[in-house]
């Protein structure tokens, strides 16, 4: 009776793995639905790893990260933050590459006659990613404050927790429009784009990859890292609209 019970409990954990392995992503929000693919992609030419991608804006992720939330893969939305866990040790320098490239757009009702900023500055209400954390929005202040109708605008500004929530403002009628990247309007319901951003008023939208100090030691991740330098993913991410190079 004990030698089956002690066969039985071999072929168990012999015939299953005992820990799956994880890889703990942090990834920009504007993102979220290429690396779902990407995950999905990559996922079937590995056995048993799990991917926990955690979307977000780019200023929250790399706070979390800071305050010990697991991550093996950083992609934000702008260098800012990249630079921010480069500087709390949370990443090396060494390990940051340019992943994809976006641009600003303006979305709203198609009724609506948009041709210029200014034109956007006569709105009530405009949605727009908090700019303290949302890449998004720092672009969007940035070219506001350039083309000189940043504060003219406030009170009619309506921040969102990220561009996405920016984007469902815009597209359920909530504001009159929205601030997102190009991307994201792709992805709109009802909203459609009114305006592109002339790109000589906002910093050129880059995210920049990297693996954690943590993740630098996790095989799993760093062949997800390296998956994603591929060309397969390069024709994944232009399928959502993203500029690669």
């Amino acid at each position: 009776m004990r030698t089956l019970l002690i066969a039985l409990l071999l072929s168990f954990f012999l015939g299953s793995p005992v820990f799956a392995a994880e890889v703990h992503l942090s990834v920009a929000a504007s993102l979220t639905d290429a690396v779902k693919e990407l995950i999905a992609t990559h996922g079937k030419n590995v056995e048993d790893v799990t991917f926990l991608p955690n979307f977000g804006s780019s200023g929250s992720l790399a706070k979390q990260i800071e305050q010990g939330a697991p991550a093996d893969i950083f992609i934000s939305a702008n260098s800012k933050w990249m630079d921010y866990l480069v500087e709390s040790k949370h990443i090396l320098a060494a390990n940051i590459r340019p992943f994809a490239s976006n641009s600003l757009v303006f979305v709203g009702n198609k009724k609506l006659a948009i041709a210029t900023l200014a034109d956007v500055a006569g709105l009530q209400h405009i949605a727009i990613g908090s700019p303290k954390s949302v890449p998004a929005g720092q672009y969007a202040e940035q070219a506001l404050k350039a083309a000189g109708l940043y504060d003219r605008m406030q009170g009619k500004l309506v921040m969102a927790k990220d561009v996405r929530q920016a984007l469902i403002y815009a597209d359920r009628g909530e504001t009159d429009g929205a601030f997102v990247y190009k991307t994201d309007a792709l992805l709109a319901k009802d909203s459609v784009i009114l305006l592109e951003v002339p790109q000589t008023l906002y910093d050129e939208v880059i995210y920049p990859i990297s693996l954690t100090v943590e993740g630098a030691e996790n095989p799993e991740a760093v062949a997800f890292y390296e998956f994603l330098m591929t060309e397969e993913a390069r024709q994944i991410l232009q399928q959502y609209g993203f500029i690669v190079r």
